[in-house]
């Protein structure tokens, strides 16, 4: 009996054992007995602590403007499976999906395989079968052993490296940035994006021998109050326009997508737009990508963001310091394997007033209410908030508290995200 997309997600939840298993080996045997087909005629893998998705969106919207056909992969989701696998910037049906396990399942025989690993073959399946120029691939988890490695990149982009899943990745910036580097490939591009990155990330890099193009050496930003320039070390510049997304952290993640492109391109000048420029500032004016600093609107205005670490704290802390100053109210939640007291404490006295959600109910790896609340105690104990059972709950507690002219900012896990965004669309 053929099964439901969603009946397909249940399964997969429960042919495996483990929620995260690295490595390659099960699931590029799965890929190779497919003929492991080629998704596009190039790939861009984008990998990094942050600003993984922000990015994939900027280069999906800049190739279609540029009238190329391209794919984007990205999780996890927010309301839709289907928002993970995106074809000429639509989101794939449900058959496409259900088809494409069904190939999956046909060609593993016996070999297990995560939710991860049969999304990552779905997607790569798919873009094989429709004829892309560009397939757009973000990094799950880490770099070297992930499942989107199985791909050999073009070009690679590193945005950011920080503290988050050292369970998996290593206990410091040098660990993980080793483990990001596997993306990259012999003699190709590896953009990376962000102006310091750790010692071991480049040596990681340079072992494998790859084109390394860094920010603030080979490409750089700068700022002006109308807009803003891309420039490169080979003489290329661009004035361009402001990112349609918010936050001072998307010129960077910006710039990187640009010195990707410029990378692809440079290295086949017959697959460049006739106008980079028209193709570039279009796709910046037309980027959209769900909670990253997505206004909701209304008054008080209620923004949602995925950020969930320390790092993603600090850039929401520097969008704050860079509005007028409000009273802010937070629904924050958080997942048990984060650095709650680093994210509170990169925000600190900003926020008025926490409005607490836990998130344990929701997932097994969410953490409980009374678990937040105390981390909160230790780390700013003088810091006003209440705490709820529930995303939704603590939504309401924010509206109700907050006066018009005021901020409510929610963010700490997509869980809150995307509860946040479903109570908006009820």
């Amino acid at each position: 009996m053929t099964r439901t997309l969603a009946e397909w997600l249940a399964y997969q939840e429960h042919t495996n054992v483990h929620g995260i298993e690295l490595g390659l080996d099960r699931v590029h045997e799965v890929w190779q007995r497919m003929d492991a087909p080629a998704p596009a005629r190039r790939v861009i893998t984008v990998g990094g602590t942050n600003g993984k998705g922000s990015t994939v969106a900027m280069l999906e919207a800049m190739l279609k403007a540029a009238a190329l056909r391209v794919g984007s992969f990205t999780s996890p989701h927010l309301r839709d499976y289907n928002e993970r696998v995106r074809i000429d910037a639509a989101n794939v049906d449900d058959a496409s999906l259900i088809a494409s396990f069904e190939r999956i399942e046909a060609a593993r025989g016996g070999t297990p395989l995560t939710y991860f690993e049969f999304g990552t073959l779905a997607a790569l399946d798919l873009f094989a079968r429709a004829d892309l120029d560009v397939a757009v691939l973000e990094v799950g988890l880490g770099g070297r052993l992930d499942a989107v490695n199985i791909v050999d990149a073009d070009v690679a982009i590193i945005t950011t490296v920080d503290l988050d899943h050292m369970d998996w990745l290593g206990p410091d910036r040098d660990s993980i940035g080793r483990e990001k580097a596997g993306i990259a490939r012999a003699g190709r591009p590896v953009i990376v994006g962000e102006l310091d990155p750790p010692a071991g990330l480049l040596d990681a890099l340079a072992a494998r021998k790859a084109r390394v193009e860094r920010a603030g050496l080979d490409f750089l930003v700068e700022r002006h109050t109308d807009g803003w320039r891309w420039l490169h070390r080979d003489g290329s510049a661009m004035e361009l326009p402001d990112p349609a997304l918010a936050a001072p952290v998307q010129f960077a993640n910006a710039a990187a997508a640009i010195a990707a492109l410029h990378a692809l391109w440079a290295g086949d000048a017959s697959f460049a737009p006739k106008d980079v420029f028209a193709a570039v500032s279009a796709g910046l004016h037309e980027v959209r990508v769900p909670a990253r600093l997505q206004s909701l609107g209304g008054d008080p205005v209620l923004v949602v963001d995925v950020g969930h670490n320390p790092q993603a704290a600090r850039a929401l802390a520097e969008w704050l310091d860079a509005r007028p100053a409000v009273r802010v109210h937070a629904v924050y939640g958080a997942l048990a394997d984060k650095d709650v007291s680093g994210v509170i404490g990169a925000l600190g006295t900003r926020i008025a007033c926490w409005h607490l959600a836990g998130l344990d109910h929701v997932t097994p790896r969410g953490l409980a209410v009374t678990a937040l609340a105390g981390t909160l105690r230790q780390t700013l104990p003088q810091a006003a908030f209440d705490s709820h059972g529930d995303v939704a709950s603590a939504l309401a507690a924010a509206h109700a508290a907050a006066q018009p002219g005021e901020l409510i900012l929610a963010f700490g896990s997509f869980f809150v995200a995307s509860a946040v965004l479903a109570e908006a669309a009820a």
